[in-house]
């Protein structure tokens, strides 16, 4: 290994002097246990892809899920699936080989989706929790409210949300210059751990970066409390029998928020601060990465009963 890294030194720093600018990042990545990691996120990845392609499968097929609830949860799948399509078939290959090398373009590819799907997923979070603030809290208007042009409206939103905040912190990443080192301490190309690698001062880019991420962050999740907070005063009225029904509806979407932000806050914290042990921080960011999509198929298949009756019929097995 040492060896290895040193020959990739010397032809690096051959190839800076010649050029003075980098055309490709070496992701560093986890040192230790190669094949293990591999197993483990590998599995992860062909449940994810099962899972969200399943919850797509079943939704654009059956005939029992057509509400707008099942509507938005169908493009949270499809988001998840491209939020780690975009990051995990890389982290594999880096698990294969010694050196694990892309370019710079690729890198910044990855970057963006990345960071837009992360964005995109809060969104549509947000546009559901307003979906059942609309079923709970306003029934007898839902159906006038919620019809097929405003849905596609508010999947328009989440998307264009997704992809317009990320603008400013790529628009200053973009152009800035990279004469080395060019060994990115993460699994993948995650915006920080290249920007800090940039040969100038990269304050502004921190500053706009955390700025927009925190926005993208408090902005969905006080809407989405909000929602909820409705939701728990008119869930308050109802009856002890309406009252089970109407919070059934809401528990996997809250379960999903939850893990969520709370996963978001702790590699906003780890980030932060300096003390934190990069190998934890490193472990966390890729949980992050993966853990949502990987429980958001489970969380509403188990606590759904039409999405279990839908896959009962999908397999052709008799409904209880």
């Amino acid at each position: 290994n040492c060896s290895l890294n040193l020959i990739v030194t010397n032809c690096w720093s051959s190839e800076m002097n010649a050029t003075e600018s980098v055309t490709l990042f070496i992701i560093e990545g986890f040192k230790d246990r190669h094949l293990i990691l591999f197993t483990v996120f590998l599995t992860m990845y062909v449940l994810i892809l099962g899972g969200n392609s399943m919850i797509i499968y079943l939704v654009r097929t059956d005939s029992k899920l057509k509400s707008p609830m099942y509507f938005f949860l169908h493009n949270l799948s499809f988001s998840d699936m491209i939020y780690t399509s975009v990051t995990i078939p890389n982290m594999l290959s880096g698990f294969l080989v010694e050196v694990k090398t892309v370019s710079k373009v690729g890198c910044f590819v990855q970057m963006i989706f990345f960071l837009s799907m992360a964005v995109t997923g809060r969104a549509l979070l947000t546009v559901m929790a307003f979906d059942r603030y609309l079923a709970i809290c306003h029934p007898l208007r839902y159906t006038s409210i919620m019809t097929r042009r405003i849905r596609y409206l508010l999947i328009f939103l989440a998307w264009l949300f997704g992809w317009t905040l990320i603008v400013p912190a790529m628009s200053l990443a973009l152009p800035l210059p990279f004469c080395g080192p060019n060994i990115v301490k993460h699994i993948f190309c995650d915006h920080t751990s290249v920007v800090r690698l940039a040969c100038t001062d990269t304050t502004r880019n921190n500053i706009v970066s955390l700025t927009f991420a925190l926005f993208a962050i408090i902005s969905t999740f006080l809407l989405i409390l909000a929602s909820y907070i409705c939701i728990g005063k008119t869930i308050s009225k109802m009856g002890s029998a309406e009252r089970l029904k109407a919070a059934a509806t809401c528990v996997s979407h809250l379960i999903v928020v939850c893990i969520s932000y709370v996963s978001a806050s702790c590699v906003y914290i780890s980030y932060r601060v300096a003390t934190f042990d990069p190998d934890v921080r490193l472990i966390i960011a890729v949980l992050y990465s993966v853990l949502t999509p990987l429980l958001n198929p489970f969380i509403y298949s188990l606590r759904n009963k039409e999405l279990q009756d839908a896959l009962k019929r999908a397999f052709l097995i008799p409904e209880s």
